[in-house]
């Protein structure tokens, strides 16, 4: 808890293997803790922290005022009871909250690690590991610390780590030692070593590293390509070595977690609120009737001095006043009772276990269930207005499934039409043995075009099983593995796997693979790797044959522009495909080929030698990109967590806008926005913000308000004549535009737009210049997506709208990146998915798939504000009632600080007579079912808006107490004034009174809070009528005879409840102090419901009604699944008039060079497999020219070479077609522009 803060770096120095020289500069231990308390500290810090609470303070302070007699007409135990039930309830929460944040802490730090230690490996907890030390990782092993790599099992030092716990991408990353480190593999080695860094201090940027390493006379420079952080897993590789440069809080990871927040609900703020005004108007109250006294004592009270003479040290009217005026502040205390605390927590701590037992939240397949890690926020769930949310993990389950494809203007894949049985899956065992089993298609016209030796389907599989970075490990004859640094290249090179084209294996020259039973090994020339400027890659091969061809992947807004100009049908067909997955949201690829002749391959071969910079290697790609010939597309479905559009559709439904904030590239991340339905081809118009600069951002910004408003006002007509024309010059492009003059326009924007932003972008759109200008923009969009951000700018994305909306933000992410969102947002929720439990251990709430978050706003969340509402107007309504008649009393009995009831009664009103029924009604009530909530989601906007109980409606409830008080007094006043007993004997006496006036407050707040009640159940039942009997049972008891012979100084009401409940006047006195308090409630009710029914209301009629009539057959909590779906469904089959690409590939730049570096392989032998290739070599070499990215290495085959012909013969009609081509096009021959296709060319094949 108290830790001694380490002064600030300007350099980080560490030397490995000497803790002594690295503890002199007190770096922080890897212990990590999110705790509170220790043992010695929770007292006095839990009862700190509680009477920093206003309430808890003041009623510590009434307490100390009733232990002075003068001042004091109540027992102490009257406020020291419930408040010692408060801080007792509220400590006990706050230590079990504490242990289990002790036991995730424990659970972490307890996690084991091999440290060396005296030249040889030991296991080591993670919270004693430290700066300086050497740690082994094995492959699936979370890296502990922040290390820099020093060597592999990898050749050349490398590894490849998965950071998805940091940016939330799932696609592999490559790390490399320094090469002076390298082969250091062996223990003693590393024993030996003691090389020095020197670096930055801690910092959160994850993708930036600076430092140095000195060692033997040597200094190497360090970049983030170094590291390994905390938080990532190693993967794909056996074993590595890294010195630890950060731990603990230092990481990177802990760095961007951001601290812990204390949340606190809105109501609870409201309440705070509400508090202060209650203590301005007690303070008020007691004031006048302070004055009261002095002016009662300074005209009647003299008269009384001879035989009432004031008790010491009163000895005049202002000390009577004086005294008078705390003694009120004790008996009207009550206004706000500290029961209420103690109520609110009991009702939270329901809510939070209703939402813990709920089996519709409870996943089977991972066997969790949703669980409420905190009980303060339950209400907030009924008032999100955003909700942020991560993608991958969350939204996705990151399992890429090959659905469709375009081949030569044929359109195959998953058939899920409406209409007859779905098709069977297909089983690929008989025909390919070296299927994947998991694999899963339904098409078998694809099938069997593969068969028959369709030429186009089979050279498309043959594409896909070429073109690829992917790594294979063959554990056993047939048992393949691919080690894929994206899951879309997967998901291509098993479909074409299992349609026949399998790849087996690769060296930095040769692709092996087997086609239609077949081994056939290829030389790989060269391969031109992807970045997202290009959009694509290529490979280009020389088959056995000895012919070259380029094949090529990409976005079809790139290829399309690089297809020979004969492919133009061709496009037509393919571009209506393409548009047709896109709008189903699936992730298209394009694929192309080119035939190079041997002249163009070399001539190309040697401009790529010699173009060294990055610019001009694109130039030098543009060149042999050109004229290729259109194969088709593929689609792959990036598989949603079930139910993820329909949770989308309910929530946009009931008005809860949803951003999505993703480290993945702007592609990915509006292909999933389009394929979870966030995104549609029906909005309005889309803006993408992608400016480098504060002044293109901003501009970029400024355009979009304006076309929203052009586009708005367009729409509807008379909003432009309404506007005037300066709004219409503001929005037509004026200079004059400013964002406080379109404020109220994007306020009452119509139409649905959506807003997609790049991560450089954002990083300026969120400067404080630019704060306003991003909110206003963004928040008048129906959806929003942040691309490439870090878990910092995530945070600073909520706390955004945290700061310019009042509104209630939900933030939802299932990895270590979403940290920092899910802490700084109002609600924080945890998806229990596969990146680890950091998400789930700083959450609020936590389950395991997306589709729950509807249940948990629209059913939890709805209910328990709903309930929370009712309970704070109850609960406030009744004290008013309760605590006003002491003041029209006090106008009868001089202003003496006299109570009207017996003080049993006053301790006894909200702990016991009250407490019951209203806690029922806030645990268990419901104005409609669940299945309704869902059905109806506009259900849940009176929470947004918070119309149930605010401001004015508290100053209701204190109208309506104070109208209730009044009638509590005085009709019993005004009844028994005159009245007689049956013995003649006058009922006007003080104790009669009193009595009369208990009772009937408590039927009357009986008799309201079963009127408030909707939803009744056995529970209900017993706390109301049994409260009011409970009531009678403890009145009599405290009114007997045995318990004023024990002590007649405390119960002075001996025999009252008997003498005056058997009087006819009461019971009628009772009877018309109900009418009169409960009839005008239900009239206006009645009314109000009449003429101005809420949703509610109307839903609930609906419901009766449907109650009485017999319910169709098959009507269930299905038709809410079909409501919902319809919405999206409509969607789903529209066709937008505008045509959008669906591109999207989760690959990276550099294992194209990595695989023809052989950098990233094992050692191996390469062997001639015919004369031919020999002879091409010794041309190439006497040319000087060494192939793409080196050397060529002659094709190895792991069986016997494949000397028969590759079914060719379709591709030279094709050529022929080409050629005639040319002859009508002459111009189109150069290198650059043309496909070079000859006679010659076509002789050679």
């Amino acid at each position: 808890m108290f830790t001694k803060k380490s002064p600030a770096e300007e350099k980080r120095r560490v030397r490995a293997n000497d803790r002594e020289y690295n503890e002199k500069f007190q770096y922080a231990t890897n212990y990590i803790t999110t705790s509170k308390y220790n043992i010695l500290t929770f007292l006095p810090i839990n009862l700190f922290e509680q009477f920093r609470v206003a309430a808890n303070a003041y009623f510590l302070f009434l307490f100390l005022l009733q232990l002075i007699p003068q001042v004091s007409s109540l027992s102490w135990f009257t406020t020291i009871v419930p408040l010692g039930m408060v801080l007792s309830i509220t400590a006990v929460k706050d230590a079990s909250d504490d242990y289990f944040r002790h036991q995730s802490d424990n659970q972490v730090n307890n996690r084991k690690s091999q440290v060396l230690i005296s030249g040889s490996l030991k296991n080591e907890k993670w919270m004693n590991v430290r700066v300086g030390d050497i740690i082994k990782l094995e492959n699936n092993q979370f890296v502990a610390a922040d290390l820099l790599l020093l060597s592999s099992s990898e050749p050349h030092g490398l590894c490849y780590i998965e950071t998805a716990e940091l940016d939330g991408e799932t696609n592999m990353k490559v790390r490399q030692s320094v090469s002076v480190t390298s082969e250091l593999g062996d223990p003693n080695n590393l024993a030996a070593f003691d090389g020095k860094v020197v670096c930055e201090p801690p910092n959160n940027k994850l993708d930036l590293f600076d430092g140095t390493l000195y060692w033997r006379a040597m200094k190497c420079t360090l970049t983030n390509q170094n590291m390994l952080l905390r938080g990532c897993v190693l993967r794909n590789t056996e074993a590595c070595f890294g010195l630890v440069i950060f731990a603990g809080p230092d990481t990177k990871l802990m760095q961007n977690s951001g601290p812990t927040k204390f949340k606190r609900a809105s109501i609870d703020i409201l309440m705070n609120t509400l508090v202060l005004w209650i203590f301005g108007l007690l303070v008020c109250m007691c004031m006048f009737l302070a004055i009261g006294n002095a002016v009662w004592e300074q005209v009647v009270g003299y008269q009384f001095q001879n035989y009432l003479s004031w008790e010491p040290p009163v000895d005049s009217v202002v000390f009577s006043a004086f005294f008078a005026f705390w003694s009120y502040v004790i008996i009207l205390n009550t206004l706000v009772p500290i029961s209420l605390y103690v109520s609110v927590e009991v009702i939270r701590l329901a809510h939070s276990f209703f939402i813990n037992w709920d089996q519709q939240m409870f996943c089977s397949q991972c066997n969790t269930a949703a669980k409420a890690r905190t009980t303060t926020l339950s209400e907030e769930l009924g008032q999100v207005e955003y909700i942020f949310s991560d993608k991958t993990g969350t939204l996705t389950q990151n399992i890429m499934t090959f659905n469709k494809c375009s081949i030569n203007g044929h359109s195959y894949g998953e058939m899920t039409g409406s209409l007859g049985p779905k098709p069977k899956r297909l089983d690929f065992t008989p025909f390919n043995p070296l299927a994947d089993p998991d694999f899963c298609f339904y098409d078998d016209t694809l099938l069997e075009s593969v068969k028959v030796g369709d030429s186009d389907t089979q050279e498309f599989f043959r594409l896909l099983s070429l073109c690829h970075t992917v790594m294979s490990e063959e554990k056993s004859e047939g048992n393949l593995v691919y080690k894929a640094q994206s899951p879309d290249e997967s998901a291509l090179v098993t479909a074409a796997r299992n349609f026949g084209f399998v790849f087996r294996s690769r060296t930095p020259g040769t692709i092996t693979t087997t086609e239609m039973g077949r081994p056939v090994t290829y030389t790989l020339l060269a391969i031109l790797d992807f970045n997202n400027i290009r959009k694509r890659m290529s490979v280009v091969v020389r088959n056995p044959e000895g012919r070259i061809r380029l094949y090529c992947k990409g976005a079809d807004t790139v290829l399309f522009e690089r297809l020979h100009p004969c492919n133009q049908e061709l496009i037509r067909v393919t571009s209506d495909h393409l548009h047709e997955y896109a709008t189903e949201g699936l992730r298209t690829l394009t694929l192309a080929y080119r035939d190079l002749s041997e002249e163009e391959w070399e001539t190309w071969s040697e401009n790529h030698d010699c173009a060294e910079k990055e610019d001009l290697l694109s130039v030098v790609y543009e060149q042999i990109e050109q004229n290729m010939m259109l194969l088709g597309a593929t689609a792959i479905e990036d598989k949603l967590q079930e139910g993820v559009r329909e949770t989308i559709a309910l929530l946009s439904l009931a008005n809860i806008k949803t951003w999505v904030l993703t480290g993945d590239k702007q592609e990915t991340a509006v292909n999933v926005g389009y394929s979870c339905k966030m995104l549609t081809d029906d909005m309005t118009e889309m803006f993408i913000i992608s400016g480098h600069s504060v002044q293109s951002v901003k501009q970029e910004l400024r355009r979009a308000r304006e076309r929203m408003i052009e586009l708005s006002q367009n729409k509807d007509g008379e909003e432009v004549e309404e506007c005037g024309d300066a709004c219409f010059e503001g929005a037509t492009g004026g200079k004059d535009l400013q964002p406080p003059a379109t404020s109220d326009l994007m306020d009452n924007i119509s139409g649905e737009f959506a807003l997609v932003v790049n991560g450089h972008s954002l990083a300026h759109a969120l400067e404080a210049d630019m704060e306003e200008e991003f909110v206003t923009t963004a928040c008048a969009c129906k959806a929003v997506i942040c691309c490439r951000v870090t878990p910092l700018q995530k945070a600073q994305v909520v706390e955004l709208i945290k700061k310019f909306k009042t509104a209630i933000t939900l933030a939802i992410g299932d990895g270590a990146n979403d940290v920092s969102m899910i802490k700084t947002a109002h609600i924080g929720v945890g998806i229990s998915g596969k990146e680890g439990i950091q998400a789930v251990l700083a959450s609020d709430y936590s389950f395991s798939q997306f589709r729950f978050l509807q249940r948990l706003l629209l059913v939890h969340g709805r209910w328990s504000y709903i309930r929370m509402c009712r309970f704070l107007y109850y609960f406030f309504y009744k004290n008013f009632a309760f605590t006003m008649v002491h003041f029209w009393f006090a106008f009868l009995c001089g202003f003496s600080a006299q109570t009207v009831y017996d003080q049993f009664f006053i301790t006894l009103f909200n702990i016991v007579y009250t407490s019951l029924p209203v806690l029922a009604m806030g645990v268990f009530d419901q104005d409609v079912s669940d299945q309704k909530s869902l059905q109806y989601p506009k259900l849940y906007e009176p929470g947004q808006l918070n119309l149930l109980f605010n401001k004015r409606e508290f100053l209701v409830c204190v109208a309506q107490g104070f109208y209730t008080s009044m009638v509590l007094f005085f009709v019993p006043y005004a009844t028994m004034s005159g009245a007689t007993q049956s013995s003649g004997q006058p009922l006007a006496d003080y104790q009669t009174f009193a009595v009369t006036t208990a009772t009937a407050l408590v039927i009357v707040v009986s008799v309201q809070v079963a009127l408030d009640t909707a939803y009744w159940t056995i529970v209900n039942h017993i706390f109301v009528w049994g409260s009011l009997g409970f009531y009678f049972i403890i009145m009599f008891g405290l009114d007997s005879q045995r318990l004023f012979a024990v002590s007649p100084n405390y119960f002075h009401f001996v025999g009252s409840a008997q003498s005056t409940l058997l009087q006819p006047v009461v019971w009628s006195t009772l009877a018309l102090a109900t009418a009169i308090c409960v009839v005008p409630v239900l009239a206006l009710r009645f009314l109000k419901s009449d003429l101005k029914p809420q949703l509610s209301d109307t839903v609930r009629y609906a419901q009766l009604i449907l109650q009485k009539k017999r319910r169709p057959a098959g009507s269930s909590v299905a038709s809410t699944w079909c409501k919902a779906r319809s919405t999206w469904e409509d969607r789903l089959h529209a066709k937008g008039g505008s045509r959008r690409s669906g591109y999207a590939f989760s690959h990276q730049e550099g294992f194209g060079e990595l695989i023809t570096s052989g950098k990233n392989m094992a050692s191996f032998a390469p062997k001639h497999s015919s004369s031919w290739v020999d002879t091409l070599l010794r041309k190439k070499r006497g040319h000087g020219s060494t192939g793409a990215l080196g050397e060529c290495t002659p094709a190895v085959s792991h069986r016997s070479p494949v000397t028969g012909s590759l079914q060719d013969s379709p591709i030279r009609e094709e050529r022929a077609k080409q050629e005639r081509l040319q002859r009508k096009f002459p111009e189109q021959r150069s290198l650059q522009g043309s496909s070079s296709v000859t006679k010659e060319t076509i002789q050679t094949m």
